[in-house]
């Protein structure tokens, strides 16, 4: 028989919910499937991740049995960057890794091929044209000479910095790891320059996320992050649930006035608890 839903669309974080590394959190995969199974829901996967392209990402997740996942499906910090940069005529220096260069390079149309070049090739000196810095998650460019670039670029009177995202730390197979709002941060300092904030908990990404033709207060995030994913989906009125796995941290939730609208032990148990709460028969 088929279900109604009260909630007509779930965000799902990817790293740290429905995996950590290359490694599903329990029962993710058949939770999704049953998720999927709900009639008239759409799901999206949203995740702040800028080390890899989509394309790497979406590899990854078919890779490790995520087969039901699209490219479509997927909403990220870097594709709500790439349509910044092109809306706003942005030439800019990249702290960002090769391979999530590759989103601006394919995606960004009015970059000729000769400036995508000079632009994105971590090997190269600033040549002057650049007028943005964007940061995200790569932790090989984040050394002296490639900060001290960013910095050069952004000393220009009228040059932006980009934060894709200023995630504190995110969660690897080894345990925690410093996340890129340290290095927006200081570049911060230094140029005297707040960063334009583009992914998770800003509004503008979640806005930007839920379906057309939805309102916040039908759709529903499931997280492991209680700042990004959680408040950030609730400050707009999505329904957040908080995940224990990923960089999840013991009863952090009571140092925060606010309360998530349900903390369980995985996303498998946040689905359960979808389906029991919000869909009925």
């Amino acid at each position: 028989m088929a279900k109604k839903a009260k909630i007509r669309a779930v965000l799902i974080d990817l790293s740290g919910t429905l995996h950590v590394d290359d490694d599903p959190t329990p029962n993710a995969i058949p939770a999704l499937q049953k998720l999927r199974s709900i009639d008239d829901v759409e799901l999206r996967f949203v995740t702040n991740t800028t080390k890899e392209s989509k394309e790497t990402l979406l590899e990854r997740l078919h890779r490790i049995g995520f087969l039901s996942i699209n490219k479509t499906d997927m909403f990220t910090s870097l594709s709500a960057a790439v349509e910044y940069v092109k809306t706003n005529n942005l030439r800019p220096f990249y702290l960002l890794t090769e391979d999530a260069k590759r989103d601006f390079i394919e995606q960004t149309e009015n970059v000729s091929a000769t400036t995508a070049t000079t632009t994105t090739d971590s090997n190269n000196d600033v040549d002057g044209t650049e007028n943005a810095v964007v940061v995200g998650l790569a932790p090989d460019q984040f050394v002296y000479e490639k900060i001290n670039k960013a910095f050069r670029v952004l000393m220009k009177e009228d040059s932006k910095l980009i934060a894709i995202h200023e995630g504190k730390y995110f969660k690897r197979g080894d345990g925690l790891a410093v996340g890129p709002g340290l290095f927006t941060r200081g570049l911060e300092y230094v140029s005297g320059k707040p960063a334009h904030i583009i992914g998770k908990p800003n509004s503008y990404f979640f806005n930007c996320a839920i379906p057309m033709g939805l309102s916040p207060h039908e759709c529903c995030m499931i997280g492991d992050d209680i700042n990004d994913d959680i408040f950030g989906a609730m400050n707009v009125g999505i329904k957040g649930i908080l995940v224990k796995t990923g960089k999840y941290i013991a009863n952090i939730e009571d140092k925060y006035p606010n309360k998530p609208t349900k903390i369980v032990d995985s996303f498998a148990d946040a689905v359960d608890w979808l389906i029991s709460e919000n869909f009925t028969v």
